[in-house]
């Protein structure tokens, strides 16, 4: 059963939420939090930047790609991919040096990537969208989901998706949660680890018209789902097993993009927010947009981010 949720519901009093860097990102996206080095790495995808944050310092370094740039993961050999245009690419930090290992959907040129996670397993999930005319404004069913191996094998797992956007997965491995954020869901797969197969798609939770769009999302330490829901200034925290909305937390910008936990106990969820779009009304009222924000006192914890095995 799929119930909705009630988003006018209250934050709980000890919630703390908080712009912790004023990026002003165009669409701020992907954010990571690198455990081996205490920082959170976020892009802005039509800013075509990719910036990493250490909260101890509060110094922030970014670097800046030829095209729009999607997602950014870590590699187990070292360095980061990230997904730049319809390129699965190299990062080397430290000389800003980016290759390009294996581009996705050839056929279709005005298509990019989105976003991208990787599996408990170490493989790749991408997904790829057609270039928006305005934001969130897309020629629809022109987007594939994709998985990249550490050979840099490739393989469609779905196509037909509209704006192919927050993946992860469950506690046991066993379900892949996805959003393709037009349908105004969230969807489960049944997940096979070792081949990385889907099956069984099913709805987990549905937005009613008008509440915004499902964008990305992460899991926290409990199996339940935190999605962050772009033209609609939120984040919800999900039951999956029953589809009940647990929680809201509300954010002092409306674009707001995606989320992930991190911090030493990964008891901080951080939100990324975008800009682009808003119009100069929306904008003075909304000086923080684009900036990422750090929400604590949620009494939950997250996991640690996989690495890519490549």
């Amino acid at each position: 059963m799929v119930l909705f949720c009630d988003w006018s519901s209250l934050m709980m009093s000890s919630v703390k939420v908080e712009c912790v860097i004023k990026a002003g990102a165009l669409i701020g996206e992907g954010p990571l939090w690198e455990e081996s080095q205490q920082t959170l790495m976020f892009v802005d995808i039509a800013g075509q930047k990719i910036h990493r944050w250490r909260p101890t310092t509060n110094q922030s370094e970014s670097v800046e790609t030829e095209d729009f740039v999607s997602f950014v993961v870590p590699r187990v050999s070292g360095g980061y991919l990230a997904g730049m245009g319809r390129s699965i690419v190299a990062v080397e930090w430290s000389t800003q040096m980016m290759t390009s290992l294996v581009e996705l959907d050839e056929e279709k040129p005005n298509n990019r990537l989105n976003d991208g996670k990787v599996d408990p397993r170490g493989r790749l999930l991408a997904g790829t969208m057609g270039r928006e005319k305005r934001p969130a404004e897309v020629q629809r069913q022109q987007g594939s989901l994709f998985s990249v191996t550490s050979d840099l094998s490739v393989t469609k797992h779905l196509t037909q998706v509209d704006i192919s956007n927050g993946m992860d997965w469950s506690l046991d491995q066993k379900t892949f949660f996805y959003i393709d954020s037009l349908s105004l869901t969230v969807d489960a797969f049944d997940y096979d680890s070792d081949s990385g197969r889907l099956g069984n798609r099913r709805v987990v939770y549905h937005l009613a018209e008008g509440e915004g769009l499902p964008d990305g999302m992460t899991v926290d330490a409990d199996g339940r789902l935190w999605v962050a829901i772009y033209n609609g200034g939120r984040v919800l925290n999900i039951d999956p097993e029953t589809g009940v909305c647990l929680q809201t937390v509300s954010l002092p910008v409306t674009k707001t993009t995606s989320c992930c936990f991190g911090g030493p106990d990964f008891s901080d969820l951080y939100v990324t927010s975008a800009s682009l779009g808003l119009d100069q009304s929306e904008r003075r009222k909304q000086p923080l947009a684009g900036g990422v924000f750090r929400v604590s006192g949620l009494g939950v914890k997250g996991r640690p981010s996989v690495s890519f095995s490549g």
